[in-house]
């Protein structure tokens, strides 16, 4: 062969090649045509062609085939021995392209791998390589496309058929190059080349492309590639490989999630970073190429992926889907970012204790987060959520929602007077949104803002201020002591961006001895009042019940009262009709008194005359006789009893002559006759020796003496 081909130049030879590939079609035509005509056998397809040329000891007839299609051909009017000729002719019309002209036919969905099995110039591969471009002996960087192709003759050359590659929707393909160039120490994968998506796999190892896995990746659709220079994985043949057939699906973040992206190729992250810095033009991470030719970074990442699908290498990047911040309403979120461009403070001189910074820079950002669902990078920044709310504190056992109290207890504090007692107090504060990075900035996060500043300064207040007065004060000035709390509190909190609202105190719970002195006290005073009301129920109860009976006796009432008014006015009438007979008694008495003093007058005068005339004693003695002689006087009394003799008898007989008399002066009552008075006695002292002497007087007597005594 090697002097044949060497005694016709090249374009001869080609000639010489189309010339008897023409003239072997034109025969094998020629024959189907005429074998077609006189039989119905049939005509080879040409895949049986292709199959036949692979492997030409399938051609040959079977002859148990052809005892068993006897009565077949029997039945067409056909010898089974006039078949042999057209056989052999239909063989010979097949080998000699295939033979002679190396014949081979490649499918729609197929890719020939042309392995050359010697060079004719001897010429072999370089060291290293495994895939020749420069018709080397070995396996062959160009392909069949589908197809016939001639000149490949099986002596020299073996074509393998392979099926074309077929990416499903919604799946990539990893690529594995056999070879190429070698990878830069700094490098895991290999660099994208421009080689219609691995396609053209000359094109791949003559502008540099790098053996090992590679950067690009096949996505959805089919693809005719060299299986000998790269081994596909697909989500049929990741496990034969090390994979899964999850990582070989287009990755897909959820609407209500982020990706925080890690790559695996690229520069170093520089010292002092956590996250490599934002590239642009990658396409989020799509073109891992214009990644690393960006100066990307290997590693944690600042940039994240926002819900959507998106066709990743997964030897290239590792993506991590966590829930958005979201900021409650109520709160807003001060962002704490650890990456970023270098600290630059804004918040100003006045402002000591800590940095503001503007968003992209490393610090507390001077703009909050509000109320919302935010796409973040939780890796690389912390959202520090702070109620704008008021926040209600307690030192008690009590604790609230937000937990920022659940170490607080209550106070325990000393009085002036020895006692120790609990205090329970409450604390409502408030952050404004723009007071929220400030306060972040100063104490790191809001439980610091309450065990470093609220309880110390709380405590301490309330320690300092219990010390001023006694327990008994404490509890008595309470609302007193609330102020002046709340005032001092507000002005505390003030110098911390933190506005106070009010200053409660809950539950003081003094010593149980102390207060058992007073409960006592209050008990006796509270039973005190109970008393009162008692009293006082009662006053009222009898008030009731007289006005109850008011009601009831009121039409008596009336009627008593008309009486009343009645009697006044018959009394006012009698009062007036008394004064007047008084007045006319009066003036009546003066008349007579006027007369007697009248009459008297003239009686002394005529007294004064008669004694001038008569003298007093011859007068007197007239006035008694005139006396004695009107009124029918007795001279001699009617018992006369004496006891100067010294006889006893006289007593006694005065006696006996009274009984007497009383005796007759009943006979003369019985008789209706004037009774004579009885006589008068009385009992006189004796002259000499003053022993008693009973004197009996007559009416007579006395008359006399009272005559003169008037006189």
């Amino acid at each position: 062969m090697k002097s044949f081909l060497s005694s016709f130049g090249k374009s001869k030879q080609n000639k010489f090649v189309k010339l008897t590939a023409s003239t072997v079609a034109a025969l094998a035509l020629a024959s189907g045509i005429n074998a077609a005509n006189a039989t119905s056998i049939k005509t080879p397809t040409a895949k049986e062609v292709i199959s036949a040329s692979v492997q030409p000891s399938q051609t040959e007839p079977n002859i148990n085939q052809l005892t068993n299609n006897r009565p077949q051909y029997q039945a067409m009017g056909l010898e089974p021995f006039a078949l042999i000729p057209l056989i052999l002719v239909g063989g010979f019309v097949i080998s000699v392209p295939l033979i002679f002209g190396g014949l081979v036919v490649i499918g729609e969905r197929e890719v020939g791998i042309v392995v050359k099995k010697f060079a004719l110039t001897g010429k072999g591969l370089p060291a290293g390589r495994l895939i020749a471009l420069n018709g080397e002996a070995g396996l062959q960087a160009d392909t069949l496309a589908p197809g016939w192709h001639w000149g490949h003759w099986p002596w020299q050359y073996s074509i393998k058929k392979e099926s074309i590659i077929v990416v499903p929707q919604g799946q990539i393909a990893m690529i594995v190059a056999a070879d190429g160039a070698q990878n830069p120490p700094e490098r895991i994968l290999g660099k994208i080349v421009e080689c219609d998506n691995f396609q053209d796999a000359r094109k791949f190892l003559t502008k540099g492309g790098e053996k090992g896995r590679q950067m690009g990746f096949l996505t959805a659709g089919s693809y005719r590639i060299n299986t000998a220079l790269f081994k596909v994985i697909t989500a049929a043949n990741a496990s034969s490989h090390g994979m899964s057939a999850e990582q070989l699906n287009v990755y897909s973040v959820k609407s209500d999630k982020v990706g925080i992206v890690t790559t695996l190729d690229g520069l170093p992250i520089s010292p002092g970073e956590i996250a490599g810095s934002m590239i642009e033009g990658h396409d989020n991470f799509q073109n891992g190429q214009k990644f690393i030719n960006g100066g990307g970074k290997r590693g944690l990442q600042e940039q994240i992926l926002l819900s959507g699908s998106w066709n990743l290498n997964p030897w290239f990047v590792q993506v991590e889907q966590v829930p958005m911040t979201e900021i409650p309403i109520g709160y807003v979120g001060v962002v704490i970012s650890f990456v970023g461009q270098e600290q630059e403070d804004i918040s100003g001189a006045a402002f000591t204790h800590g940095n503001l910074v503007h968003q992209g820079h490393k610090g507390v950002w001077v703009e909050p987060l509000y109320p919302g669902k935010h796409p973040t990078n939780s890796r690389i920044m912390k959202i520090e959520l702070v109620p704008t709310t008021n926040i209600v504190l307690n030192w008690s056992s009590r604790t609230e929602r937000h937990s920022y109290d659940e170490k607080l207890e209550s106070l325990t504090v000393r009085s002036r007077d020895g006692f120790a007692f609990d205090l329970e107090v409450a604390q409502i504060i408030h952050v404004g949104a723009l007071d929220a990075p400030k306060v972040i900035s100063r104490v790191g996060a809001m439980q610091n803002l309450v065990d470093h500043v609220l309880e110390p300064t709380i405590g301490n207040y309330f320690r300092n201020s219990a010390q001023n007065c006694t327990v008994l004060d404490f509890l008595t000035a309470r609302s007193e002591r609330q102020t002046e709390a709340a005032e001092f509190i507000k002005a505390a909190l003030r110098a911390y961006d933190v506005q106070a609202i009010d200053t409660l105190i809950g539950d003081i719970q003094p010593p149980a001895a102390l207060m058992q002195t007073q409960t006592d006290r209050k008990i006796a005073e509270e039973e005190r009042k109970t008393y009162e009301v008692q009293q006082m129920a009662q006053t009222q109860r009898q008030q009731l019940v007289r006005e109850t009976a008011l009601a009831n006796i009121q039409q008596e009432m009336v009627k008593s009262e008309q009486s009343v008014q009645i009697a006044e006015l018959k009394a006012q009438a009698a009062i007036k009709e008394a004064n007047g007979e008084a007045e006319a008694t009066k003036l009546k008495s003066i008349a007579e008194a006027d007369g007697i003093r009248a009459t008297g007058n003239a009686k002394a005068e005529t007294y004064r005359t008669g004694v001038q005339a008569l003298g007093s004693q011859g007068y007197t003695a007239m006035q008694l006789m005139q006396i004695i002689g009107d009124r029918n006087v007795r001279l001699i009394p009617d018992v006369m009893v004496a006891g100067n003799n010294g006889n006893s008898n006289g007593l006694v007989d005065g006696l006996l002559s009274m009984i007497l008399w009383n005796q007759t002066g009943k006979t003369h009552q019985e008789t209706k006759m004037p009774v004579p008075p009885p006589p008068l006695t009385k009992i006189e002292p004796n002259d000499h020796n003053n022993n008693p002497q009973l004197v009996v007087q007559s009416p007579v007597d006395k008359v006399v003496g009272e005559g003169v005594r008037s006189q």
